[in-house]
């Protein structure tokens, strides 16, 4: 299975981890949110990886601008789910998936595992 790094082209963080790999001669495909969509099955996946706290961006423009009541019914894993097929911005990025190893968000020290 070949790696793949999910995001958004233009976020900054995305930006980094996809110039870590290519400096480090990782082959990846990359999946933008924005063009490719988010689907149940995907945001599923990540949940059970890294738990559904982890996967929403509290701390993004996108989860700021977001009404009080969408916020509130993001609360729980359903409601988190719901609001995060509605929103993909709102999805902690990097997500790297290869294999059996995930990595959220990127950390230099922790991405380089990969090499």
């Amino acid at each position: 299975m070949a790696a793949t790094l999910y995001g958004i082209a233009n976020c900054d963080t995305v930006k980094k981890a996809r110039r870590f790999l290519d400096e480090n001669g990782l082959a990846y495909t990359f999946h933008d949110y924005k063009k490719a969509g988010v689907d149940e099955a995907l945001l599923r996946s990540f949940f059970e990886a890294f738990g559904w706290e982890a996967v929403v961006n509290t701390r993004g423009t996108t989860w700021r601008k977001l009404p009080e009541e969408t916020k509130a019914k993001a609360a729980d894993k359903e409601g988190a789910l719901a609001a995060l097929l509605d929103n993909p911005s709102a999805i902690k990025r990097p997500i790297y998936h290869d294999g059996d190893r995930w990595l959220i968000g990127f950390d230099p020290a922790s991405w380089s595992t990969l090499r």
